[in-house]
């Protein structure tokens, strides 16, 4: 049976050339990058490389990215990181408001958690029925003690796209005023210097559409994954920009700048660093070469899937706005079933998606980005993810639907309370 993936939000496959570009720190250039010795130095020159390149894509320093095991650690270290660097400069939990969306990944909306119960007071945005967050709301939730802002660059299940640069304008201008505002005090009148709002976001699922550039949008803090790009699971890294206060959260080492100990993933990190390669660089904003060609390959097979699956389906709300959106997701609800059964039905088929819902505990807990979407909770459950990579076909859409048309017809016929 052949096997179809629709699931590149989840994970990605190892580009062969990324792959080429490790084979050679797992076995001959096997040193620790930290030691000082000849197969430390051929290693460390292996994670300069891959410094270079992602610094490259960002347009950024070298020296201002750290690595780490994958976004999720990126996101704790920039929020966590932050917060405990103002706290050693003599801030108090109470005395910070921070700012972030609802429908974040968890591993953003959980450190806010954390940070809340310690008392920082945390605003979560809502969002549209697009799943954006709103520039003028954004705007009125900023307060004089907002000391940091962290707003996903695309959203992982419906591949919402938030308005980044809008945002990084918007803290840097409120940042220019409070600091023109305290030059303008007699000196004798003057408080401490304003603490500037320091803007993060994960761009994990943003790296393979979007021209990333720090300096253009007025970004502080980025963090990204190696495996969503086609690069090795396990590594990721951290865009902090000069003079951004951070504190490590690991001791025990003095690795990256003392930002992140722990003895360098240095095949991941070359991986990561060939992957991030493949992705071109754009200019002023816009998407490389590369990133346009697979946008515009992947924008065509995600419109036959919705075309095909609107005509071969009725009953179907595509919950994906394709016109704020990447390229890659379409996020359906198949009115009368649940997600969980598509998808168990469909991997029996061989074919991988993934769904809207989650299951914790033995409960079904609707999406918190769906229901923040304002989508109804029984209409959230009924919900699959297609995501999909550079290496789908519109023959594979094809046999998808042969076998996802009628599995929802079935499932629909053993539903006690479906109505068409």
């Amino acid at each position: 049976m052949s096997k179809i993936y629709f699931d590149h939000s989840a994970t990605t496959p190892v580009d062969e050339k990324v792959l080429k570009a490790m084979e050679p720190y797992f076995i001959k250039h096997f040193g620790n990058a930290s030691s000082i010795h000849g197969f430390g130095q051929e290693a460390l020159a292996g994670v300069d490389k891959a410094r270079r390149q992602v610094a490259d894509f960002l347009h950024c320093e070298p020296d201002e990215i750290i690595f780490t095991s994958g976004a999720t650690e990126s996101d704790n270290l920039a929020i966590k990181g932050v917060v405990n660097a103002l706290l050693k400069q003599g801030k108090k939990y109470t005395d910070m408001h921070v700012i972030t969306s609802f429908v974040e990944h968890d591993a953003v909306l959980e450190p806010f958690t954390e940070l809340e119960k310690m008392g920082v007071e945390v605003a979560y945005m809502p969002v549209e029925s697009n799943g954006a967050v709103d520039i003028e709301k954004f705007k009125k939730a900023i307060k004089n003690n907002t000391v940091l802002a962290s707003i996903m660059w695309v959203n992982s299940e419906v591949g919402s796209i938030m308005p980044i640069r809008a945002i990084g304008k918007t803290i840097k201008k409120i940042n220019d005023k409070r600091l023109s505002d305290w030059k303008k005090t007699r000196p004798k009148e003057r408080g401490a210097k304003p603490e500037p709002i320091i803007f993060h976001t994960d761009a994990t699922q943003a790296l393979n559409f979007i021209n990333c550039d720090v300096e253009w949008n007025y970004i502080d803090l980025l963090s990204m994954s190696g495996h969503k790009i086609y690069g090795p699971k396990g590594v990721g890294a951290l865009y902090r920009r000069k003079n951004v206060p951070l504190l490590g959260l690991q001791t025990g080492g003095h690795h990256e700048n003392n930002f992140r100990s722990g003895t360098l993933n240095v095949s991941g990190i070359v991986g990561l660093g060939a992957a991030v390669s493949l992705l071109g660089k754009g200019e002023k904003g816009e998407p490389s070469k590369e990133q346009e060609k697979n946008n515009k390959k992947i924008a065509e097979i995600r419109d036959y899937l919705v075309s095909k699956i609107e005509k071969n389906i009725s009953n179907v709300i595509l919950n994906t706005d394709r016109e704020n959106s990447t390229p890659a997701h379409a996020h359906f609800s198949f009115l009368g079933v649940e997600g969980e059964s598509t998808l168990m039905s469909l991997d029996l088929e061989g074919i991988a998606v993934s769904t809207g819902s989650a299951c914790a505990s033995g409960n079904l807990k609707a999406s918190h980005v769906l229901i923040a979407m304002g989508i109804k909770v029984e209409v959230a459950h009924n919900s699959i993810r297609f995501s999909l990579g550079k290496n789908n076909t519109k023959a594979e859409v094809d046999k998808t639907i042969k076998i996802l048309a009628p599995t929802i017809e079935r499932l629909r016929k053993m539903s006690p309370i479906y109505k068409k």
